[in-house]
């Protein structure tokens, strides 16, 4: 596979629209529905029972993810913003090497773009990124801070989902533009250009093409803020589509301020005006006290492949209408190189084809068709791709600055880029963004590469300093890096733990291992003991490892060994590596001769079974097994999708897959198309069992009961729709009939669903805002301390010995939490008042509160876990085992889980009333036994055993506490 066509497969892989395409029978959500869920999620984080129960982040930073923005501070550049498509806003005052998030409980963390006055010290954030993407979420409007982050204000436009610029007037800070590119799966009228001359308290659209053309670009003149130029763009996706082209692509140009706008190019102003003009980008700056206007083109424009000036073997061409009788007197080495170097199967030798063709159980066709899927007629594709255009006279003309063209940074997703910079005070100085970033210094005539060592591909953002030449800040797929000399050479400022987790899993080691599948940055893995630090940094090996590239997908371990790890890149790209001996296969099942291709999604399912680890379950269209870890498959069903669309992008794909964990061979699939499909007998007959269901929602995930063979939970997504409403069931005969479930849910698509293996009560939900705990059955769910990101959970996994559930995020890397008290919350325990939780034993040390010369005291501490029926004020003591008092206060309780720090303090009030009571146990003799203070002034409890009281009303609970 050449770079051009592993890059096209690493991005494009779900990039999906297309032109008049069929939408959902589900009606995309309104604005007013998405604002109503986001105020039932914050009824359910005051509410919750969890407030207490505190995830904690375990990385990894190193590769961080998508930038979509930056913001620096003129007057001091080592202070700036950097916003990240599903990761926040984080703020830095020291160049990047900390950083603050700053964005993290809005109604979305998806971020479009940013522009901060910085005298004022006022931030406006426009949510929802520009890049069409697969997991380019939908933002719900503007919002504005005026003091740095602390505190925000929603600022409207809730229909644009997609903000892909934000600029402010240079000196009334009342007046703002807003590019709005809107809906990414339907159409909408709110896109177009926005203008606000009183800080966002009302907006006016004051330029619009059409319902599926969007702004995608704003620059004003250097010289005078009332000419304003906007770039339009014309793109539709759907699920298994993507047109990212259209007539509606255009720049206009406004002399007035925005308010009236004309349409500058086309092919008499020199500028392409054509159904093949793409994403567009622009700039302005100054040469010579004139403007220089920038506009980056992704030209798609069809070119046909350069014909070789000799042509050698067979193609696919030369098959596709070839008759049988001129395919069997085909030269047999003809044929063998044609299978060689296509990548055939080597059973499939020139012999055996022709055996095929000549008994009439293949077509010669068959030989092009087993090529051909989805994605061909974006892999085998050409177009004009990257082009730069100017104009010195405001747009009134237009010329193409290179005579070259730009081969290499856009291929065929130049939707993902397709941005232009320029030195705003050397307009010459100009940067073009896409796959990788180029410069020129002669106003784009002759361009060269600056994507040098520790810069990632796929390019998004970049300032240049106007005051201090040669520096850069660059954001791309792979975090952030800063340049002082113009790109010769780049350092890494990958601080925030904000990788986009597809999925994650654990091994089963005594100390356990991590492991996730990440967009863009491969497959890692790492200690579940992680702690973010910069002392790796002396020993050049980071905490995490990557142990495959591409888009990293699922994962696998067989947990006999913790050694053999399956799992791939996108489109059902899998490997089975040996961790230990570094050895890997590649061991995708391939389709048959004379069948169409394998349509495999872009984060294609795998399942190892519990019942035997040798046992391995794919799924592409169709369910594949194997029965060795790999070597061999066998398809066990027919297609079990809804039999795909025509586009440019696999659909009518499985993305779901899971076999009971209670008995083998019962197998449950999910596809992307909203089929439903289960097999009692490991795959002999199958049956679908999505009647009742809602219709062509794809199926996030699917899982068979831990503790019931009946009990199956399954949630629907309806993203790729414009759905935004969360569909979660469970079914208790096998499928065959649904009852809706998470009734309390807000309205949030929903990624991922785990039944808790210990206790059958429990939940967990994730969704694209965060996640949810039910400990009864679904009934009704909790979050997390308010502590937790509002960020896009897609997968999560508990780790059963150390009772921790691992949450991958898609814009925050992966968390872990102890579920521990959570499993514990059995109908027993929730019928009581009050009860207190066994509490771990602590040795007792003599450093207990020593003032060390350099660190923090230590204070010994262990966290008493408390489950309440209600909100409540309790007294609580501890107490000797005979009953002599050395502590006490007051535990104010909320309704479900509580925590409180506990630090084996004696009260000094009670000091003398202990050293009697121990005094009275003592033999003669013995020296009086007496308390003295730790350095920091407190005394702490001996050896011993205590015991804790709560006690709230008639109501009281007890448990121990030992000191070792």
């Amino acid at each position: 596979m050449n770079l051009k066509t592993f890059r096209i497969g690493l991005v494009l892989a779900g990039i999906f629209c297309a032109s008049g395409a069929l939408w959902s029978q589900t009606q995309p959500s309104t604005a007013a529905e998405r604002l109503e869920g986001f105020s039932a999620r914050k009824s359910i984080q005051e509410n919750t029972w969890l407030k207490d129960v505190k995830p904690v982040s375990i990385g990894p930073s190193v590769f961080s993810c998508r930038v979509t923005d930056v913001d620096v501070n003129p007057s001091d550049p080592t202070e700036f913003l950097v916003a990240y498509a599903s990761g926040g806003l984080w703020h830095t005052k020291s160049n990047g090497t900390r950083f603050e998030p700053i964005f993290d409980q809005e109604a979305s963390m998806t971020i479009g773009d940013i522009a901060v006055d910085w005298k004022s010290q006022t931030i406006w954030v426009g949510t929802g990124e520009s890049n069409s993407s697969r997991s380019s979420y939908a933002g719900t409007g503007v919002y504005q801070s005026t003091d740095m982050g602390k505190t925000w204000t929603y600022k409207g436009l809730p229909e644009s989902h997609h903000i892909a610029r934000i600029i402010l007037h240079p000196t009334d800070p009342s007046t703002v533009w807003v590019s709005v590119l809107g809906h990414l799966y339907s159409p909408n009228p709110e896109r177009g250009v926005y203008k606000t001359i009183d800080g966002g308290a009302t907006w006016e659209k004051t330029l619009f093409v059409n319902d599926h053309s969007g702004g995608i670009d704003l620059c004003l003149d250097p010289f005078d803020p009332t000419i304003i130029y906007a770039a339009t763009w014309d793109r539709t996706r759907a699920a298994w589509d993507f047109s990212g082209a259209g007539t509606g692509s255009d720049i206009y140009k406004s002399t007035d301020g925005g308010s009236n706008w004309t349409k500058i190019t086309g092919e008499k102003r020199g500028f392409p005006d054509t159904e093949f003009v793409g994403r567009i980008g622009i700039c302005a700056g100054k040469l010579n006290g004139k403007t220089v206007l920038y506009a980056s083109l992704d030209n798609q424009t069809p070119v046909k492949k350069e014909e070789k000036d000799e042509k050698k073997g067979l193609t696919k061409d030369d098959l596709r209408n070839i008759s049988k009788e001129d395919f069997l007197a085909l030269k047999e080495e003809d044929l063998t190189a044609y299978l060689k170097d296509n990548n055939f199967p080597k059973k499939y030798t020139a012999k055996k084809v022709r055996e095929l063709v000549q008994s009439g159980k293949i077509k010669p066709q068959a030989l092009v068709e087993y090529l051909e899927d989805a994605n061909s007629s974006l892999f085998n594709a050409d177009y004009v791709g990257a082009e730069v255009y100017r104009s010195d006279d405001g747009g009134e003309s237009w010329y193409k600055t290179h005579d070259n063209a730009l081969d290499g940074i856009n291929f065929t997703y130049g939707y993902y880029f397709s941005t232009v910079y320029c030195n705003p005070e050397n307009a010459d100085q100009v940067y073009l963004l896409g796959f990788y970033v180029v410069s020129s210094e002669d106003g784009g005539k002759h361009w060269k590469s600056i994507n040098g060592d520790n810069v990632h591909v796929d390019h998004h953002v970049l300032w240049v300093n106007p005051d201090r030449p040669g520096h850069l800040i660059n954001g791309n797929d792979g975090g952030l890096n800063i340049s002082w000399d113009n790109g010769e050479s780049w350092m890494k400022a990958n601080n925030p733990p904000v990788g986009q987790f597809y999925a994650v899993q654990v091994d089963a080691a005594e100390t356990y291992n991590v492991y996730g599948g990440t967009q863009d940055n491969g497959v890692w893995v790492g200690s579940s003991r992680y702690r973010a630090s910069d002392s790796w940094h002396q020993t050049g090996r980071y905490p995490y490892e990557s142990i495959l590239g591409g888009d990293g997908m699922q994962i696998e371990v067989d947990t006999r060994d913790n050694k053999i790890v399956y799992t791939g890149f996108q489109f059902g790209n899998y490997f089975r590596i040996n961790r230990e001996s570094g050895n890997r296969k590649f061991i995708t099942p391939k389709h048959e001769l004379g069948e169409r291709p394998l349509r495999f999604n872009w984060q294609t399912p795998i399942h190892l079974s519990r019942h035997n680890q040798d046992i391995l379950y794919i799924g592409a269209n169709k369910l594949y097994r194997s029965f060795n870890r790999g070597d061999k498959w066998e398809a066990i069903s027919n297609d079990l999708t809804a039999g795909g669309k025509k586009g440019n992008v696999p659909y009518g794909t499985l993305t779901s897959i899971h076999e009971s964990p209670l008995r083998f061979g019962l197998l449950y699939t999910g596809s992307d198309d909203g089929m439903v499909y289960r097999s009692k007998d490991g795959g002999g007959e199958w049956k679908a069992i999505n009647a009742g269901l809602p219709e062509n929602l794809w199926v996030s995930r699917i899982q068979a009961s831990s503790h019931e063979k009946s009990r199956v939970y399954l949630s629907l997504n309806g993203y790729r729709f414009d759905d935004f409403r969360a569909y979660l069931y469970v079914s208790e005969d096998y499928g065959d009939t649904w009852t809706s479930i998470g009734t309390n849910l807000p309205a949030e698509p929903i990624n991922v669903v785990l039944e808790d293996p210990a206790n059958p009560q429990v939940l967990y939900v994730g969704t694209d805002h965060g996640l949810y705990v039910s400990v009864d059955r679904g009934k009704a769910f909790h979050t997390l301390s308010a502590s937790f990101p509002a960020v896009a959970v897609h997968d999560v996994v508990l780790q059963t010995a150390a009772k921790e559930l691992v949450i991958g995020t898609h814009g925050r890397s992966i968390y872990k939490v102890s579920v521990e008290h959570i499993q514990a919350l059995t109908p027993e325990i929730l019928a009581k008042a009050i009860h207190l939780f066994k509490v771990e034993e602590i040795d007792y040390s003599s450093s207990w509160g020593k003032n060390p010369t350099w660190g923090e005291v230590r204070i010994p501490t262990r966290t008493i876990w408390a489950y309440s029926g209600e909100d409540r004020s309790a007294d609580w003591t501890v107490e000797t085992e005979e009953g002599t008092l050395v502590q006490s206060g007051t535990w104010e309780m909320n309704q479900g889980l509580n925590s409180m720090d506990y630090h084996y303090e004696l009260d000094e009030s009670k000091k003398k009333n202990y050293e009697k009571a121990i005094r009275s146990t003592q033999k003669k003799g013995d020296k009086p036994f007496e308390m003295k203070p730790a350095e920091n002034g407190k005394y702490y409890l001996p050896a011993g055993t205590y015991v804790l009281h709560v006690k709230s009303g008639d109501q009281s609970t007890s448990t121990e506490l030992v000191v070792e």
